[in-house]
């Protein structure tokens, strides 16, 4: 190996941690070209993994970490660049708000008005769940460094598996959810994620709604929040948040919220029921 490829390989391993991802793109703005990553992964210092993406090989004694999506997405975050974060139900989980996992295929929601093109071509047991950036107007606003556990310490082989994720704050995470009714996720976990929600913040939460692009979502969102009646609900200032005008009809054979009128699953309208329930048309 010549000196200057030397010197480039040098560059790259002392930015690419080991078991850590790096595509061909970031690979050419270093100095490395297609011909070259072949003969780095010809001589082990590194793995291909999909055409386009190589990986830094781990130590024997390593544990490959508990969520095989993990790595990648701080790869694509921490060593890339991309602009991509953690968001819905899967940054829920990750806080402690999600009580239980649902059966099938586990699932991850990604968010990223341009993701990697190797994401979904990754061999994971997790579904990727791509998602756009687009449900509010400062799509960064409500994202924060999370601790994510890949469950891969290993005091012998210590690596950066640790480092924080891009992730949804609660507030943000929660208005990511309620983007997915009803088609994947459920009234049901939505209405049981709202009753772990009792420290939102209500400056961050306001901010939000108000920079939020969806009625539906905004009204859905305080369906749930008079429901349950939290105590940083009386502190949201609904001034500035615009919920629209006229009547949704969402849920297909709900009831017409009273007050934000929506239709809802039945269970979900207020306790003293008042008029103007019924069917949307």
């Amino acid at each position: 190996m010549s000196s200057r490829n030397g010197s480039t390989l040098k560059l790259v391993l002392g930015r690419v941690p080991p078991g850590f991802y790096v595509d061909m793109p970031w690979l050419n703005q270093h100095g490395v070209s297609r011909q070259l990553a072949h003969k780095y992964a010809e001589s082990g210092w590194l793995e291909r993994v999909v055409t386009g993406l190589y990986r830094r090989p781990t130590p024997p004694s390593a544990q490959p970490p508990a969520r095989d999506w993990v790595l990648p997405l701080l790869s694509a975050q921490r060593i890339m660049g991309y602009e991509i974060h953690v968001g819905g139900t899967t940054s829920l989980a990750s806080g402690g708000y999600v009580h239980y996992l649902p059966l099938g295929r586990p699932a991850a929601y990604l968010y990223s008005n341009k993701p990697p093109s190797w994401l979904k071509r990754l061999p994971l047991q997790t579904e990727l769940r791509l998602r756009k950036r687009r449900l509010f107007t400062d799509p960064n606003f409500g994202l924060e460094n999370t601790e994510m556990s890949t469950g891969s310490r290993n005091d012998d082989a210590p690596l950066p598996w640790e480092w924080p994720l891009v992730a949804s704050s609660p507030e943000r995470a929660i208005l990511e959810a309620i983007d997915e009714l009803p088609q994947t996720e459920s009234f049901q976990l939505l209405d049981e994620l709202f009753g772990s929600l009792v420290n939102l913040r209500p400056h961050v939460t306001t901010e939000l709604l108000t920079t939020c692009t969806s009625v539906q979502v905004k009204r859905l969102f305080l369906v749930f929040a008079d429901r349950h009646e939290h105590a940083w609900r009386k502190y949201l200032d609904l001034s500035a948040v615009d919920l629209g005008s006229g009547d949704r009809a969402f849920y297909p054979g709900g009831k017409l919220h009273p007050q934000y009128r929506i239709t809802v699953p039945a269970d979900l309208l207020p306790r003293s029921k008042g008029e103007g329930q019924g069917h949307a048309g």
